[in-house]
């Protein structure tokens, strides 16, 4: 079966910027399958960002492919792209002058590009996106009235308009307190679950992706340091050689690993 999503020996190294630095990515090669929630780890300048601008094209790899769906990437345009690859970055800058129905509703630009005004059908699915996020009763606010968490939930509503086949999602739950953090995390499985949609989840938060990601990569100086399941990726050597600290990775009753930090003055 073809997968959703190939990295295959993909090269890239920002120009001007040295490779000590970990600003690049080398001979990294993944498959993401349909369906699958694929989570993306490692530590600060691992690759995981550009990784996202690769996948959206922005950055162009300088050597290997990216397949979607069996297609090269570098051969579809990237409103072709969009219509297939929703990202969800960590916030929308500030001063973005428009309400929440009307950067929801930018989700379905792809789908029409030189149209003008949007269709009845790209208000349902718009008004579905913001139900399903839970910012329906927020549609007419302006979006610097809303608080990081409500902003987030929002940005997620635009990529579930776009109605794409895979759902980037970068640091989904950085400005979340708790309750929306479980939301976050129950909506992304009914996603997976219901409407069988496809989620490469970017995070810094270990048991996050632990809890719901299918398979783990580990990012460490652009390279591919293993993938697999949760608790082959999220062993005690493994992640102590790649962050310079010490863990300890134990197996609680719900049968995912949690990864705890030594902290150095042994509390």
């Amino acid at each position: 079966m073809t997968p959703l999503l190939e990295f295959r020996r993909v090269r890239f190294a920002y120009p001007g910027r040295p490779r000590a630095r970990g600003f690049a990515i080398s001979e990294l090669s993944f498959t993401v399958e349909a369906g699958e929630i694929f989570g993306v780890i490692g530590p600060n300048a691992s690759g995981k960002s550009t990784l996202i601008r690769l996948l959206s094209r922005v950055l162009i790899p300088a050597q290997g492919e990216i397949f979607l769906d069996g297609l090269a990437l570098g051969g579809l345009s990237r409103t072709a792209v969009a219509r297939q690859i929703a990202v969800v970055p960590q916030d929308v800058p500030q001063g973005f002058p428009y309400t929440v129905e009307q950067l929801v509703l930018m989700g379905r630009f792809p789908h029409a590009p030189a149209r003008f005004f949007e269709s009845r059908e790209d208000l349902r699915i718009a008004r579905e996106a913001m139900a399903l996020t839970g910012v329906e009763a927020l549609a007419a606010e302006p979006l610097d009235r809303l608080s990081g968490g409500e902003r987030q939930r929002v940005v997620l509503a635009r990529a579930l308009a776009q109605e794409p086949r895979l759902l980037v999602l970068d640091e989904p739950t950085a400005h979340l307190d708790l309750r929306y953090q479980a939301e976050c995390v129950a909506l992304l499985r009914r996603l997976h679950r219901d409407e069988g949609l496809g989620i490469l989840l970017v995070s810094h938060d270990l048991n996050l992706a632990a809890q719901v990601s299918d398979r783990l990569l580990l990012l460490a100086g652009g390279s591919a340091v293993k993938v697999g399941a949760p608790d082959e990726v999220l062993q005690e050597p493994v992640l102590e050689a790649v962050y310079g600290c010490r863990v300890v990775v134990d197996t609680p009753a719900t049968r995912r690993p949690r990864v705890s930090v030594l902290w150095p003055d042994g509390r």
